[in-house]
Order: C-alpha cells, then structure tokens, then sequence
C-alpha cells in the first residue's frame, strides 16, 4: 500500500511538471474558487497557511515559475508581491474591483490581468437597495426592539423618526453597471434620480452633476458605487455629508475608503445626517465598533457578493479566463 500511495505521488508531481503554476493568492479555502474541471489543468500552488513573502523564501523554486496568480480582493498585488514572482504572465481576480491590483506595474511588466467582470453587479445593487430601506424603515432596529421586549405601542420605539422610500431624490457615484442597476431598481419605487460620475453618460437621461457636493445638496440620498483611487478617496467627507442634510441617508456598497469614516461616525452621532447603510469599511476586516451602537446604521460584512448564484458564477468566469490565457484565446474579462 505505501508502494502505491509513493507511485501515486511521483505520478501527480509528473503530471505537474507540465501543467502552468498558478498561486492561489487569497484567504484560507479561497483555493476552493478554482474547481473542476478547471483545477484539474493546473499545478495549484496554496501560501494561505503562511506569508506570500515567507513562501516565496521557503518556495523559490516554484515562485519562480509562476504563470498565474488567482487573488481575492482583500489580498493585494502590489509591485513587491510581482517582483516575487518573474514569470507572471496573468493575474486574475474575483473582485469586482481593482484597488488592490497595482495596475501600472502591470502594464510595465506586460502582466495580463483579468477581473468579474459584472458577475456581482445585480446582488450589488440588490444589497444596496436593501440596505437603503432597512435604514429609511428602522427594520433592523425595530427588529431589535421587539427582541429585547420594548412594545411599539408603548412609544419607545421612535416611529416619527422612520421615512418611505417612495418618492425620494437618490443620487447615485458611479454610475456604472452597479450604479445602473441600483437606480432601475429606484425607479421602481418612484424614485428621482441623478448621478455624478467621471464623465455625464449619453445614454441616460438622469441630471448630471459634475460635483459630489453638488449632488448631496440637491438629493436625500447618495448611494456610493464608484471606483476607489487616488481621485475618489475620502470623497465623502464631512462637506459631502452636511450638504446632504439632517435627514440624508448614504449607502456605501463600493470601497469603504470612498467615505471619510471618522467623519461620518462624527455626523451620525450628532445627528447632522439622517443614516447609514454600509457593506464595506474603512479598513477591512476590522469595523470601528462605534457603529454598532447606533440606530439610524445599518452594517453588512461585505456580502455583496455572497449569493449562491454568484459564488458558482464566479468560479466557472476564473476557470474560463485561465484556461483562455493559457489556450492562447482572448480573456473572457479582460482589465489589462
């Protein structure tokens, strides 16, 4: 038996000597993304039990010959994490955003990189407005409310303090596949929506606005759905939030650092603006505790992109765009 468990052995090491490496660059069981029958075309490589940098000291060998890295948005590839790896041709990633891909380098490497394409777009948008009517309606805190005993009819429930959505001015940042997809949803509801975004789109008829401000100050809602980079970091400061208005609501389910966080802590706690629904933080993983104790917030672990459907969606677009690079066909969902 033990001759047979060696045969084996030697048998898939040979067989991996002729299949690409690709690094799976994520959290412990992200490896589970690449499945069959995609797995089984390449020689997976796993650092998730220690640090890229430490792998790579203990692993020369294979680090040296990676073709391809998988990645997962919170693990970024930054221009030392390429330099580990010289034979990188393509990097693909099961973000939906790049803010943790050194892109430039990319280029100047002439690294192919592949991304989500719109794989998330609808739960995205479907989260957002969830989280939009669970901060209008209190439903969170009401359903808190009713679990610690506090009766409705008893008044201690601030019911005067709960909005309809039906009617309301939505300005949506970034008005992107997501951004699209949240104001059809809006729509529905009789909402009136405006954008702003890098350029006004020709295709819709929503009012432009060219500045954030501008676009608080003339809605009662901002739904955040932009790339985060050097231009959109922090672009939610406390100008932003006070030209929204006491009762301005902000929905974030882009990238956390869109808002400035201290500020918005700073303008709910004084009630300079009505609330927040947040899907993503600041800095991930860790969310500043001060949020959970405020009602007019509603918090979601940056589950945008957690349905079933999109789990399965999103391991069959990897596999494409892996076996396309190495099939010498173009990429499925190609970034660079």
């Amino acid at each position: 038996m033990e001759d047979q468990n060696q045969c084996t052995t030697r048998d898939e090491q040979l067989k991996n000597l002729n299949l690409p490496k690709v690094l799976i660059h994520g959290p412990p069981g992200f490896s589970s993304v690449l499945q069959p029958p995609f797995s089984q075309k390449f020689h997976i490589l796993n650092h998730s039990s220690l640090p890229l940098h430490k792998f790579a000291a203990t692993h020369a060998h294979h680090c040296s010959s990676v073709a391809a890295v998988l990645c997962d948005g919170g693990y970024p590839v930054t221009a030392d994490v390429l330099r580990l790896l010289p034979s990188l041709r393509l990097l693909v990633t099961a973000s939906a955003g790049t803010d943790h891909v050194d892109l430039e380098e990319c280029r100047r490497l002439g690294v192919r990189v592949a991304g989500a394409g719109n794989m998330f777009s609808e739960d995205v948008a479907d989260l957002a407005v969830g989280l939009l009517i669970d901060v209008m309606m209190k439903i969170s805190a009401a359903n808190r409310c009713l679990r610690e005993r506090i009766l409705v009819v008893s008044r201690d429930f601030p019911l005067a303090s709960i909005f309809k959505l039906t009617g309301k001015k939505v300005g949506i940042v970034g008005l992107g596949k997501i951004g699209l997809e949240v104001a059809h949803r809006l729509e529905a509801f009789g909402c009136m929506i405006s954008y702003n975004s890098r350029s006004k789109k020709t295709f819709v008829s929503y009012p432009f606005y060219s500045s954030v401000v501008e676009l608080a100050t003339n809605n009662n809602v901002l739904v955040l759905c932009c790339a985060l980079n050097d231009q959109t970091r922090h672009m939610i400061n406390r100008e932003v939030m006070l030209a929204l208005g006491k009762g301005g609501i902000i929905v974030n389910v882009a990238r956390g650092a869109l808002i400035y966080e201290k500020e918005l802590l700073r303008c709910l706690m004084e009630r300079e603006i009505g609330g927040a629904g947040l899907d993503v933080f600041e800095n991930e993983p860790l969310v500043c505790e001060e949020f959970f104790s405020l009602d007019n917030v509603v918090l979601s672990p940056h589950a945008g992109f957690s349905t079933l459907e999109s789990h399965d969606g999103i391991c069959q677009l990897v596999g494409r765009n892996l076996e396309a690079f190495f099939s010498n066909k173009p990429l499925i969902t190609p970034i660079i």
